[in-house]
C-alpha cells in the first residue's frame, strides 16, 4: 500500500481546505473598486469616558514609573477553527468603557510621563482599506467578514483615549525599558502574543510577580462601584427579572418537552441576547434532583409537575456588567409542605445575611450570619449528630454537608468579580459602601443522602439576591423579584393568568 503524500503546510494554516477564495489579478482589481464612502458610524464621546479616566489614574498611582499593559484579549477557540463570541477582558473594559465584542487584539497601555503621571494610549487594528486584500480575505478583520469597524479616530472620540496603530505596539513598549529605566508590566493570562512581546523586551525575571500585582490591583480597583457601574448593574438585574418572568410563562412548554430544562435555558438565553449582550455565565436550569448539583449546566433533564426548578441566571448588558440571580420555583405554582419548609429555612438564612450587611463589618460576617441560621435549622430537623453551636465550630462544620459553597461573592463586570484581589481586601476585607455582592445561601439534599429523612431527598433550594452596600446597610438590586414563598406563588399565578 502506498503511503499518502505528506502535506507540507502546518496544521494551523489548513483552514483554507474548507474554502476556495478567488485570487486572480482581475478579481482583485474588480473587488477592490467601485465602492462608495464608508458610512459614518456616528461616534460620540461615551458617558463613561470621564469615569474611566479617573479609574486609570487611580490604577497608575499605584505603579509610579511603570508602563502598564492591559490587553483586551483575543477570540478563544471553541472547536477546531471556530471561535467563541469575543468578550474583552474585564480590566480592559473597566479602563476603556468598551464592551460587547469591542475590540479584539486591542491593547491599552499606560505610559509613564517623565514629570509624573501616566499617558493612556489604545493600540488597535484599524479597518482595512477597500483597496486591500485584507478587506475581503481576512476573516478576523476584513469588512466582508466582520462588518464595518471603527476608525482609530472614532475609537478616540468614544473613549477619550489617544489611539495608535497596533503595529506600533512593540516599539512603544520597548522605549526606555532597561535596568535603570521603565518597568514593563502586563496583565497575565489575557493575550499570549502580547505577553510574549513583553517577555522579549524585558530581561527582569522577577517581573512576573509584578505582573501578578498589576492583576491584583485591577481587581481591587473594582471592589467599590461608581455611579455608572451601579446603574449598569441595576439595568442587568432588571433585565434578568424580565427573563425570569418569561421562564415562568414558558413552564407549560417545558413540562411538555423531553428536555424541559433546555426549554427553560433557551427561553432565558434568548431573552439575554435580545435585550443585552449575552448571559453573564452558563445558565443553571435545574429541575428536581438536578437542583442538588451546584453547577448543573447540562440542562438536559425533564421538568415535572410537583418538582422544584432552581433557576440561576443573569443577563450581561452591553457594557458587560452582569446580574447573578437565583430563585427556586415550584413548577406546579405551589410549594409542597416540605418544599416550603426547606425554602423558608434558606430565605431566613438569606435575610439574616442581608441584615448583617453594613459598612465596617468583615466580608466573612455575611457568610457567618447565614450559616448560623442553616446550622440551627438542620439541627432542629434532627440532621446533625451534634448541636448547632458545636457544628458552627471551624473544626466541625457538619451543617456544611448540605451547603458546601460560600454565601457571597463580588459582582460586576465578571460574575465572580474582583476574584484576583488580595485575601485581606476580599474574604478578610472590610465591607464598604458601594460594594456589590451576592447573597446566596442554599440547602441541597441529594437523592441518595441516607443521613436525611426520605421526604427531604432530592430537594435543592437556593435563593440569590444582588445587593449594594449603602451608608447604613444594604439595598437589594433584586428587590422587584419576589422572595417570600407566598409572594412567589402569587407572582407565578399572575404571570400564568396574564
Amino acid at each position: 500500500m502506498t503511503e499518502p503524500t505528506a502535506d507540507a503546510r502546518p496544521l494551523e494554516s489548513r483552514g483554507s481546505n474548507r474554502s476556495l477564495r478567488p485570487g486572480s489579478k482581475r478579481f482583485l482589481e474588480f473587488v477592490t473598486s467601485g465602492w462608495g464612502p464608508r458610512p459614518d458610524l456616528g461616534a460620540t464621546r461615551a458617558p463613561v469616558a470621564d469615569l474611566t479616566a479617573a479609574r486609570r489614574e487611580r490604577l497608575a498611582e499605584q505603579f509610579p514609573g511603570a508602563r502598564l499593559v492591559v490587553p483586551a484579549g483575543r477570540p478563544k477557540v471553541r472547536s477546531n477553527d471556530t471561535d467563541h463570541r469575543f468578550r474583552p477582558h474585564a480590566a480592559f473594559a473597566h479602563l476603556t468603557g468598551l464592551g460587547m465584542e469591542q475590540e479584539p487584539e486591542a491593547v491599552l497601555v499606560l505610559h509613564p510621563d517623565p514629570d509624573g503621571g501616566h499617558r493612556a494610549v489604545l493600540y488597535l487594528h484599524p479597518p482595512a482599506g477597500r483597496d486591500s486584500e485584507e478587506f475581503f480575505a481576512d476573516s478576523a478583520h476584513g469588512e466582508f467578514w466582520v462588518g464595518p469597524r471603527p476608525a482609530l479616530d472614532d475609537v478616540e472620540t468614544v473613549t477619550g483615549i489617544t489611539t495608535a496603530h497596533l503595529d506600533d505596539l512593540r516599539d512603544a513598549l520597548a522605549k526606555d525599558v532597561g535596568e535603570d529605566g521603565v518597568r514593563l508590566l502586563v496583565v497575565p493570562g489575557v493575550d499570549e502574543a502580547v505577553e510574549e512581546v513583553v517577555e522579549q523586551i524585558r530581561a527582569d525575571e522577577a517581573a512576573g510577580r509584578q505582573d501578578e500585582r498589576l492583576a491584583e490591583a485591577l481587581s481591587e480597583l473594582r471592589l467599590v462601584k461608581d455611579a455608572y457601574e451601579l446603574e449598569q448593574l441595576q439595568q442587568a438585574v432588571d433585565t434578568t427579572i424580565e427573563g425570569f418572568e418569561k421562564v415562568v410563562r414558558s413552564l407549560p412548554s417545558a413540562l411538555a418537552h423531553r428536555r424541559g430544562e433546555r426549554v427553560v435555558e433557551g427561553t432565558f438565553v434568548g431573552h439575554a441576547r435580545q435585550e443585552g449582550n449575552d448571559v453573564g455565565y452558563s445558565t443553571i436550569a435545574a429541575a428536581g434532583e438536578h437542583a442538588t448539583t451546584l453547577h448543573w449546566t447540562d440542562n438536559d433533564g425533564v421538568v415535572r409537575d410537583g418538582d422544584l426548578l432552581l433557576l440561576d441566571a443573569g443577563v450581561e448588558v452591553d457594557s458587560l456588567y452582569t446580574a447573578d440571580v437565583t430563585r427556586t420555583l415550584p413548577v406546579s405554582g405551589t410549594y409542597t409542605e416540605v418544599q416550603r419548609r426547606v425554602y423558608q429555612a434558606v430565605l431566613d438564612a438569606a435575610d439574616a445575611a442581608i441584615a448583617a450587611i453594613r459598612p465596617g463589618i468583615r466580608f466573612r460576617e455575611v457568610h457567618a450570619a447565614a450559616m448560623k441560621v442553616i446550622a440551627a435549622r438542620v439541627a432542629e430537623w434532627g440532621l446533625l449528630p451534634v448541636s448547632a453551636e458545636e457544628s458552627l465550630d471551624d473544626e466541625v462544620q457538619y451543617h456544611r454537608r448540605w451547603m458546601v459553597h460560600g454565601t457571597s461573592h463580588h459582582l460586576g463586570l465578571d460574575v465572580h468579580d474582583c476574584a484576583q484581589a488580595r485575601q485581606e481586601l476580599y474574604l478578610d476585607g472590610t465591607v464598604e459602601a458601594g460594594m456589590v455582592f451576592t447573597v446566596e445561601p442554599g440547602l441541597y439534599f441529594k437523592g441518595d443522602d441516607l443521613l436525611v429523612p426520605e421526604e427531604y431527598r432530592g430537594i435543592g433550594v437556593r435563593i440569590e439576591d444582588d445587593v449594594v452596600v449603602t451608608a447604613d446597610g444594604a439595598r437589594l438590586l433584586t428587590a422587584a423579584l419576589p422572595r417570600d414563598p407566598d409572594a412567589v406563588e402569587a407572582w407565578m399565578a399572575s404571570l400564568r393568568d396574564a
